[in-house]
């Protein structure tokens, strides 16, 4: 169902665009049947690059999905600017006709071909430059981000203690193994105490992407690396499969659980739930299961893939949630709809008393576009309020 609503989608947009980039500046015949045709392999090729994964397999279509995706910014962003540029073609429009009762004989160039194809040419332009500064964005190096929290009841001992937040790494037919090395080594760098996972870490089998995600078992860290899922977690043949798979890693997978960390007398409660998503699998969040074990002497700390989940933990008490999701918006103007959805884009925030931190993930999804919004990893280090 998902991919029939957004292939009726992508249809339209492919259709608008067509209207204003080949038949608004061409006339009947060979170069508008060429352009047309072209229109149509780009969107084919769209299409496939979502479907043929879920049939072929992830690792056998990576040909077709980087061609594929790359067009899917670039077409996303061809509508939107042509879209923007309605207004002033209505406004000609007005102009015109109230200039002319009796319209003189067209020039040797009619004026309104020459602005479709000043128009198409310069949102071609603009859009194609949009997805080359936005795909060096997301294929760069994740920014590190160090960010200080400070947290009511934490013990002095506990002054100082770090949590690597990694999030939305999307292993896929566009990113592998070295992506995962990459994310591995930068978090062991910064030789954190505690390595926090919080969803959407792949987007195909253990099959497909078992060695893909591999070099997690090599993260580094004092208390170890926790996880929980994200909602593309659930978009996959065998979720069961891919926690085993992840604790085989060494990974600790909280499934609307918590556990205890300490240091000397101090310590806090690390809480994990799953993603909404799970409700499809029977597996969806338990709130009042994953923070049975908090206690009001000590800070709970919980582990949610969607910020939006802030709002059934606050008023259970929790001082601080680390989510992911949002991709910070992943690709400007969308941001706004994401807003829209969920309490914060990225960074910390604070929503009925409860602290929110929110990464913008180390990975993408769709089109491996980041516009305004580059992926990072965060080191949160936490005070207290005694120090």
């Amino acid at each position: 169902m998902f991919i029939l609503v957004l292939g009726s989608i992508l249809g339209l947009m492919h259709l608008y665009v067509w209207k204003r980039t080949v038949k608004d500046t061409t006339s009947p015949g060979r170069t508008r049947i060429l352009l047309s045709a072209a229109l149509v392999l780009l969107l084919v090729l769209l299409i496939a690059a979502l479907v043929l994964p879920r049939t072929l397999g992830v690792t056998h279509t990576g040909w077709v999905a980087w061609p594929g995706y790359l067009w899917f910014g670039v077409v996303v962003y061809l509508f939107l600017l042509l879209l923007a540029v309605e207004p002033v073609r209505l406004v000609l429009w007005l102009a015109r006709r109230r200039r002319r009762t009796d319209p003189p004989a067209a020039p040797a160039v009619d004026r309104r071909v020459f602005l479709a194809r000043t128009t198409a040419a310069a949102a071609g332009v603009a859009a194609v430059g949009l997805v080359g500064v936005g795909a060096t964005t997301a294929l760069r190096r994740p920014d590190l981000l160090r960010v200080p929290v400070r947290l009511r009841r934490l013990d002095p001992a506990m002054d100082g203690f770090r949590i690597a937040v990694v999030s939305d790494i999307h292993l896929g037919p566009l990113r592998g193994r070295a992506h995962t090395e990459r994310i591995v080594s930068m978090i062991n760098a910064t030789e954190p105490d505690l390595v926090a996972v919080v969803g959407d870490l792949v987007d195909g089998t253990v099959a497909e992407l078992g060695s893909a995600a591999q070099p997690l078992q090599d993260l580094v860290s004092r208390e170890g690396t926790f996880f929980v899922t994200g909602n593309h977690e659930y978009f996959v043949e065998d979720t069961a499969e891919w926690l085993t798979e992840l604790e085989r890693f060494g990974m600790n997978v909280l499934r609307n659980e918590s556990t205890r960390i300490r240091r000397g007398n101090g310590g806090f409660v690390l809480a994990g739930v799953n993603d909404p998503a799970g409700e499809s699998d029977s597996a969806g969040p338990d709130y009042d299961r994953a923070l049975a074990g908090a206690t009001p002497d000590q800070p709970t700390i919980l582990l949610a893939h969607q910020p939006v989940q802030v709002r059934q933990v606050a008023q259970r008490g929790v001082d601080l949630q680390l989510s992911g999701h949002t991709h910070g918006g992943q690709m400007w103007p969308f941001h706004y709809a994401v807003e829209l959805a969920q309490p914060a884009l990225a960074g910390l925030s604070e929503v009925d008393g409860t602290q929110l931190y929110v990464t913008r993930g180390a990975g993408f999804w769709g089109p491996p576009v980041r516009i305004g919004a580059p992926p990072d990893i965060s080191v949160l280090t936490l005070r207290s309020d005694s120090v």
